[in-house]
């Protein structure tokens, strides 16, 4: 993440928090840098007229004004207990986790009344299993998917043989829990798969990938059926 990126979502860490202070240490482990970076941009950001404030002392850290946190919004019961369940699957294996994790904080902020007890009651009873999927393999995936750059890959097959791919990301699909990477794979000159738990190392390589279709990748293989998830209709741009 670039510093400019990383601005703007130390903004929306504090105003998912808000009106409760985060401290440094809490702010870098998330972002994944030093302290004394988070430090730099928390004053960058104060010079900037952004009404982020430190509070001293045990209890304390930094905070953003409240004006600047979400109105709330009105869920039903049963849509909050939908999107704790949603969002339980977005677990730490799942590509985009960590935005997953702010949006939830977004959300749960946001929430009042039954809603928000329904949320939390059924939250406190979800568990997931810790993932095998690497971090690091996790976010080159997510910057190739949304900056659409070739990536380099290894790869463990079924049979646990590793090979060396470079792929041009086509978009991301989820079957039975597990999530696989739909790519045109330039080693294998056709559309393949990646299960993201599979993926030993992945590496951008910073080249433009070419434009490719999802759908047209997915013929002839078992997931030639797949079609977009319906809760995603309302996201999705009109043709």
């Amino acid at each position: 993440m670039n510093r400019t990126a990383r601005l703007y979502a130390l903004v929306e860490e504090l105003r998912a928090a808000a009106p409760r202070p985060l401290t440094v240490a809490a702010l870098a482990a998330r972002f994944e840098v030093s302290t004394r970076t988070v430090q730099r941009d928390l004053q960058a950001l104060m010079e900037a007229g952004v009404p982020v404030r430190t509070t001293p002392g045990r209890g304390g850290g930094w905070s953003i004004d409240p004006e600047m946190t979400m109105p709330p919004i009105r869920f039903t019961v049963d849509e909050a207990s939908a999107l704790a369940t949603a969002l339980a699957a977005a677990n730490a294996s799942a590509p985009f986790a960590g935005a997953a994790r702010t949006a939830a904080q977004k959300i749960a902020v946001s929430m009042t009344g039954p809603a928000s007890a329904a949320a939390q009651e059924l939250a406190a009873r979800i568990v997931a299993l810790p993932s095998r999927t690497d971090s690091a393999v996790r976010t080159a995936v997510e910057q190739a998917l949304t900056t659409n750059t070739v990536l380099r890959l290894s790869y463990v097959d079924a049979a646990g043989r590793e090979s060396d791919r470079v792929v041009e990301p086509a978009g991301l699909l989820t079957a039975d829990g597990r999530w696989y990477l739909i790519a045109w794979c330039r080693t294998r000159r056709a559309g393949r798969g990646f299960r993201l738990d599979r993926i030993a190392a992945a590496a951008p390589t910073g080249e433009q990938a070419q434009p490719h279709d999802l759908t047209e990748l997915l013929l002839g293989s078992a997931a030639a059926g797949a079609v977009q998830p319906m809760a995603l209709a309302s996201l999705t741009p009109p043709p």
